[in-house]
């Protein structure tokens, strides 16, 4: 079975006359008409998302994904692959920077081992979703088989769909992956499209021999290919965790919840989803504007306005925890704020 054929769920659209019902319900709130300026906008699209005059967002879970990219054999990272499963490691001990931000917001992180190199069976509280140990390296043959593509894809669907069986009102994603922000930078490359020097940014941090290499390999990976069709692109760059958030998106998209999609990293998985099915876009929530470059243009070419500009460019979902209060109170505008009605009529 083909990956689209995998991915034949539906994405419901919103009852048509609900948007403005959200929006008169805003306008009727106890406070001058456009006062909370976007996070007005932001209620109201919660509750198209959701399909609901009262949607809610207590309960949320970050799927943090967790990959290795063959492109690391070129030095496109300052760190080596192995870092990716330490990391992994850190993360579950609760010790990472996404563990702090989660427990200081309230929310669940789920971390899955999407294509990490190293074994990481023995670890308790891994979910156990590996494609393959790593990908191949970009720069010399295709990172993936279509039959890995459409796996990754149907399985980060398939964890989306988890967390909502769970109760999940939010999905977050997140990634880790040593030399992630190179497949990303192909990935973009080619599916915006834009030209490959504008995709590529420090990354986890590079001296000037470093970026040089980095923009080499890139150079060389694809001229190697020049594939343009999504999912023969998706083949030849990559990378297991961007493809399970993808499919996450889409996953959550399908039962009406908001996707907070993080940095430059997650929100090239969000173009992949895009590009996927184009009805996904409307439940995309983008949590903040990344330091990293390419990420404006990205944002800029989704129509995109992300909720934070902290300069951030850790990726782990970080971002998109930090934007998770945001959320929660434009829905708690809708369902616990008075309206200029009651006020005026206690005043009476």
């Amino acid at each position: 079975m083909d990956a689209t054929a995998r991915l034949s769920f539906t994405i419901p659209s919103a009852e048509p006359a609900l948007a403005a019902r959200l929006r008169a319900a805003v306008d009727g709130k106890a406070k001058p008409p456009g006062s909370l300026g976007r996070l007005e906008d932001l209620a109201v699209r919660l509750g198209t998302i959701r399909n609901t005059e009262a949607p809610r967002a207590d309960k949320a879970v970050l799927l943090l994904f967790a990959g290795d990219h063959g492109l690391c054999e070129e030095g496109v990272s300052a760190y080596p692959s192995a870092v990716t499963a330490a990391m992994v490691a850190t993360l579950l001990a609760g010790r990472a920077a996404a563990s702090v931000f989660a427990r200081s917001v309230g929310a669940e992180i789920r971390v899955v081992d999407a294509g990490v190199t190293a074994d990481l069976s023995d670890h308790a509280g891994l979910v156990h979703a590996k494609v393959r140990s790593g990908t191949r390296n970009a720069a010399r043959e295709a990172a993936l088989t279509p039959a890995e593509v459409g796996e990754a894809l149907e399985r980060g669907a398939a964890e989306a769909a988890r967390a909502v069986g769970d109760g999940a009102d939010v999905v977050l994603i997140g990634e880790m992956g040593i030399g992630n922000t190179a497949a990303a930078a192909l990935l973009m490359h080619r599916l915006l499209p834009a030209p490959l020097e504008r995709c590529i940014g420090l990354g986890a941090g590079h001296d000037e021999a470093g970026i040089a290499r980095k923009r080499d390999a890139l150079a060389r990976a694809a001229a190697r290919t020049g594939a343009t069709e999504t999912f023969e692109v998706l083949a030849e760059f990559g990378g297991l965790e961007i493809l399970m958030m993808a499919g996450a998106a889409l996953g959550a998209a399908a039962a009406r919840r908001p996707v907070v999609v993080d940095g430059f990293i997650a929100t090239v998985a969000a173009l992949v989803a895009v590009r996927i099915r184009p009805e996904a876009r409307d439940s995309l929530i983008f949590a903040h504007r990344s330091a990293e470059a390419g990420h404006a243009l990205l944002l800029e070419t989704l129509g995109a306005s992300p909720l934070l500009d902290l300069g951030l460019r850790l990726g782990e979902g970080t971002g998109g925890l930090l934007a998770l209060p945001l959320l929660r109170a434009a829905a708690a505008m809708l369902s616990d704020m008075a309206t200029l009605e009651e006020v005026l009529a206690g005043a009476a």
